[in-house]
């Protein structure tokens, strides 16, 4: 599972942590932002008009309504990035994180705007009658790039299993297990039997459900958001000024967090952002495709609102609720996952400065420097569960670590435990402790802080369970369509059985490895889509100067 995971991160280095990804992904949202004149707030107000149907047609060929096709794009975006994601971003980046991933749904909400209009305008009715659409139709159609298309959909695929499945079944098993204590796979084996009973009616009972799950699972995590946001008034202005003041210098080490760079922080939400809302992916606009409708650019007006319902609205609040809680920075017991532990040589301590700037750079990837940090090799001799002290340190989740106790078979642990090259060889031996925490843990712990208290971790399991498996239903139907396009319909059948395999599998397997696979999936499927819509801005800019000459011509008011 460790060569899985070094692999995925190297992978990781050359696609979304690399410095042109970022890039690519902003520079996008921002030329498009100049070229259209701003739509994301030009269209705002008339994108809610269409959402409510003042301008529909139930002649207007399509499957699903405006509502249904946002709540179903809304149910693939909103998910764990809005529960883990965000609480990831911070944890590693820092509040300035959060900054970073609003400005990733701002722009986004113009990437998004441009993908779905052009997805909406090449769709195709297939063999059964029903829709089909995104970026490899266009790519294909308009493009006449046929290569493209294919390696898109094969990207989008895999990262149907990759980013909208495996990481949402990974988030609600934890969630579970921690605030009910359900083993992880029993949580993964009968939500599997769910997920296969909905996915089999195809798009028609996806929007079904969404357009009922959607608002109410929003309106419950909303409330627990800002139970704790007002039980932690007081701390809502300096959290918003850290955000800002951190944006453009990085965040100095605080508590048990060793600090960020700028760059750090910027890359980590930005790739949060898009995780949270998926602008520029080029999964929304596979759903936006089944809508109604004979104008493109009114549903990509429609989808517009999803970065900001998305981002500007639920994560800010889950961002809110972490640093106004102040969990973020502080060490909360837990037993540390494998990949998130490290051994290394000599003693260090948070409480020293010198230690910290040796753990800071260590830990900042794209510093030259090593920090004089070395991983340790030896034995540690533990009895009772207690190592004796030696010249190492251990490290997890990017603190050191305190209160350490070792377990086997769920008693303490005695002996010698071999340690090669910083991690540990035997891998029934539970490690507990105190350190820092992140993902869902960190969220859950956030919410134990507010007016409902421990309570509070309740609204938590609820939201992730309600919004990661309908994640997960959407995000079948996006693979469902790619699959199509590459193999035919026969390949329907195979695809969701699979699907439906790694959604159990991913309940019991390591969080880091999925959260990294999740990172390189996303990246090899917005790469080609970003390229690809912004050689066709001449046919973008024509679609929406088509759009409002029609609208003028038979909707003046």
């Amino acid at each position: 599972m460790e060569a899985i995971n070094e692999f995925l991160i190297w992978m990781d280095s050359y696609l979304g942590s690399a410095g042109f990804f970022p890039i690519l992904l902003l520079g996008t949202g921002i030329i498009y932002s100049l070229y259209l004149g701003f739509p994301q707030i030009r269209y705002f107000r008339h994108a809610t008009r269409i959402l409510r149907g003042k301008y529909s047609k139930d002649s207007a060929p399509g499957d699903t309504t405006h509502f249904q096709a946002l709540t179903t794009a809304l149910s693939g975006t909103v998910g764990t990035g809005n529960i883990g994601g965000v609480a990831l971003a911070i944890f590693l980046g820092g509040p300035a994180a959060l900054f970073w991933m609003w400005m990733t749904a701002f722009f986004g909400m113009t990437t998004k705007f441009v993908e779905v209009t052009l997805s909406h305008k090449y769709r195709e009715k297939t063999a059964d009658g029903t829709m089909a659409g995104g970026p490899m139709y266009y790519m294909e159609k308009k493009l006449n790039m046929k290569w493209l298309a294919i390696l898109v959909a094969i990207a989008t695929v895999v990262s149907s299993m990759g980013s909208g499945n495996m990481p949402q079944i990974n988030n609600i098993a934890i969630g579970i297990n921690d605030a009910f204590g359900i083993e992880k796979w029993i949580t993964g084996a009968v939500l599997a039997v769910v997920l296969g009973f909905v996915i089999i009616g195809g798009i028609k009972r996806i929007a079904q459900v969404a357009e009922t799950v959607v608002p109410t699972m929003a309106l419950i995590y909303v409330i627990g958001a800002l139970a704790v946001i007002f039980g932690n008034l007081e701390n809502i202005g300096p959290s918003f000024a850290s955000i800002f003041s951190d944006a453009f210098t990085g965040t100095a080490a605080v508590g048990g967090f060793f600090g960020a760079s700028f760059a750090y922080a910027m890359d980590r939400g930005i790739n949060r952002g898009l995780f949270s809302n998926e602008a520029g992916q080029g999964s929304a606009p596979i759903a936006h495709a089944s809508a109604k409708g004979d104008e493109p650019a009114s549903e990509g007006m429609v989808s517009l609102l999803e970065p900001f319902i998305d981002t500007i609205i639920i994560c800010t609040l889950t961002g809110l609720v972490i640093l106004s809680s102040g969990v973020w920075n502080q060490k909360h017991q837990n037993d540390f996952a494998r990949t998130d532990m490290l051994y290394v040589a000599g003693q260090f301590s948070d409480k020293e400065a010198a230690d910290v700037h040796q753990l800071f750079v260590f830990f900042d990837k794209k510093s030259e420097e090593d920090g004089g940090v070395k991983t340790f090799n030896g034995e540690i001799s533990v009895s009772n569960g207690i190592a004796a002290q030696g010249n190492y340190t251990l490290l997890n989740a990017r603190s050191t670590a305190e209160d350490i106790s070792y377990s086997k078979e769920n008693d303490p642990f005695t002996g010698s435990i071999i340690i090669k090259d910083g991690s540990i060889e035997d891998s029934e031996i539970v490690v507990s402790g105190k350190s820092l925490v992140h993902s869902v843990k960190l969220t859950t712990e956030a919410f134990k802080r507010g007016l409902f208290g421990d309570w509070g971790q309740y609204i938590v399991t609820i939201g992730l369970l309600l919004f990661a498996f309908t994640t997960t239903i959407a995000w079948s139907y996006y693979g469902d369509r790619a699959i199509t396009y590459l193999l035919g319909p026969s390949a329907v059948l195979p695809y969701r059985v699979v699907y439906i395999a790694a959604f159990f599998v991913a309940s019991f397997t390591d969080a880091t490895v999925i959260w990294n696979l999740a990172y390189v999936t996303v990246a090899l499927m917005t790469i080609p889509n970003l390229i690809g819509i912004l050689i066709l801005h001449k046919d973008m800019k024509q679609t929406v100067a088509s759009y409002w000459k029609h609208f003028n011509k038979n909707h003046a008011d």
